[in-house]
C-alpha cells in the first residue's frame, strides 16, 4: 500500500508541478500585458504634453477661436483616452496579482505535496529498519538457541 500511495503522491506532483509551471506562465504573459500597458500611457501622456506645448507656443502667434475651441475637444478626447488607459494599467496590475496568488498557490501544493513524500518515505524507512532490527535479534536469537544446544549435547555427551 505504501508504495501504491508514493506513486499516487508522484502522480499528484507531477500534476502540481504542470499546474505551477501554468501558473508561472500566467503570471510572465499578466507581467507582459501590464508593461504594454504602461508603455501606452507614457505614451499617451507624453503625446498630450507634447501636443500642449505646440499649442501654447502656437497660441501665443495667433489663437482663432475655431482652432482653440478644436483643440480643447482634441485635448479633451486624449484626457479621455489616457483615463481609459489608466483603467486598463490598474486592471492589468489587478489581473498581475491575481496570476501572482495564483502561482503562490501553485508552489504551495508543489511543495506540500512533496512534503508528504518525505514523510511518507521516511515512516517506510523506520518501518523497514524496525523490520531489519527484528529480523537480525530473530536471527541472533536463534544462534544463541543454537549455540546453547550444541554446548548441552557437548556437555552431556562429554561427561
Amino acid at each position: 500500500m505504501s508504495k501504491q500511495l508514493l506513486k499516487t503522491l508522484a502522480l499528484a506532483i507531477e500534476l502540481a508541478e504542470r499546474r505551477r509551471d501554468a501558473a508561472s506562465r500566467a503570471l510572465g504573459q499578466a507581467q507582459q500585458r501590464r508593461v504594454a500597458a504602461e508603455q501606452q500611457l507614457a505614451q499617451l501622456s507624453g503625446y498630450a504634453q507634447e501636443t500642449e506645448q505646440r499649442w501654447e507656443s502656437q497660441a501665443r502667434i495667433s489663437a482663432l477661436p475655431e482652432l482653440m475651441l478644436h483643440h480643447h475637444r482634441f485635448m479633451a478626447r486624449l484626457d479621455e483616452a489616457i483615463a481609459m488607459q489608466r483603467r486598463a494599467v490598474a486592471e492589468q496590475l489587478r489581473r498581475e496579482e491575481m496570476a501572482r496568488q495564483a502561482l503562490l498557490q501553485a508552489e504551495l501544493r508543489v511543495a506540500t505535496l512533496r512534503q508528504a513524500v518525505l514523510r511518507k518515505e521516511e515512516a517506510m524507512a523506520v518501518v523497514q529498519t524496525r523490520r531489519d532490527q527484528r529480523q537480525t535479534d530473530e536471527m541472533a536469537a536463534v544462534r544463541h538457541a543454537l549455540t546453547r544446544r550444541q554446548q548441552a549435547e557437548e556437555e552431556e555427551h562429554g561427561h
